[in-house]
């Protein structure tokens, strides 16, 4: 099976990850345990996750000039991505994230995207030259939106399969859904991806249909412990979830997306990818911490038998 190229257009940023036994409050100082410093950002962890299954990957980012940066390059030497297109700058300082992780597993983290907020339309256009040999784009919106769509419409421009992760969610232009291939969202960005509370209480199908009327061609809803919908021109179904125990669910999302982006760059059909994904997206709960959470692909082919 020849190995899929994939370009992620994408960010990085140090995560900080501290275990409390209940989410504290404002004001409230707690005890917590099981300090954990290590690399994260939705697309250095895709680019991580993707090249652990098979693909050959590439990101597109930016990082700081100091520190933290090196977790960033150590990573990438050891995991195999590429790092053509990864640019290191003195005006802004590496990304970080703050994880709070509560004993069921559930969290909350506040980012400072720092150099990732450098990227724009014109940085991406400087990795054309990859965009143009992939099988695969994807994007996420750690970065500005702009970078986001630029990476979308290059992939499309070169005949690409284009995956757009809208996390953290923005409202997107509308122009911009006609490039994207395959749109996945969760559930409550689903619902701020069309403007509406992320808590909204219309049914997720109905909220997917609608979104799908906006110009995506497949729209494909993770659901946590519930499945992954799949809703195209041909597929209205649902994909159920893989039982495990729970242990952290930073990381499911890009797992997830990985999955689904090496599956389809193999050329496995779409509820096949998404089942992989989620196979992938169930291992990453199993484990604390992202980057050892993400599985390589004896242990999704293990789960998925």
């Amino acid at each position: 099976m020849t190995s899929p190229i994939i370009t992620v257009v994408g960010s990085f940023a140090v995560g900080l990850t501290l275990r409390t036994p209940v989410m504290p409050i404002f004001g409230q100082t707690l005890i917590g345990s099981d300090f954990d410093m290590g690399p994260g950002g939705k697309g250095s962890n895709q680019a991580v996750a993707t090249s652990r299954l098979g693909a050959s990957s590439s990101l597109v980012g930016i990082i700081g000039d100091d520190k933290l940066a090196e977790i960033a390059t150590d990573l990438y030497a050891a995991e195999g991505v590429d790092t053509t297109y990864l640019l290191k700058t003195t005006q802004r300082p590496t990304g970080v994230g703050f994880i709070i992780l509560n004993p069921q597993g559930e969290n909350f983290i506040i980012l400072d995207m720092g150099a990732n907020n450098l990227m724009d339309a014109a940085y991406v256009d400087t990795a054309e030259a990859q965009i143009a040999k992939s099988d695969i784009v994807m994007a996420v919106l750690e970065i500005p939106v702009a970078a986001a769509i630029r990476g979308m419409e290059l992939g499309k421009k070169h005949g690409a399969l284009t995956i757009l992760n809208p996390a953290p969610a923005a409202e997107l232009p509308p122009s911009v859904f006609p490039y994207i291939d395959y749109l996945t969202p969760n559930e409550s960005e689903l619902r701020i991806l069309l403007g509406l509370p992320p808590d909204d209480p219309t049914p997720t199908r109905t909220l997917a249909t609608q979104l799908r009327g906006l110009g995506v061609k497949n729209v494909i809803v993770t659901m946590g412990a519930e499945g992954v919908l799949v809703l195209t021109d041909t597929l209205d179904q649902f994909v159920p979830a893989f039982q495990v125990d729970v242990v952290d669910t930073t990381g499911a999302g890009d797992a997830f997306n990985s999955g689904l982006a090496v599956a389809l760059g193999e050329g496995q059909p779409l509820v096949e990818a998404v089942r992989f994904g989620a196979a992938c997206g169930a291992l990453a709960c199993t484990r604390l911490g992202v980057i050892p959470s993400l599985a390589h692909r004896a242990a999704v082919e293990q789960l998925l038998a």
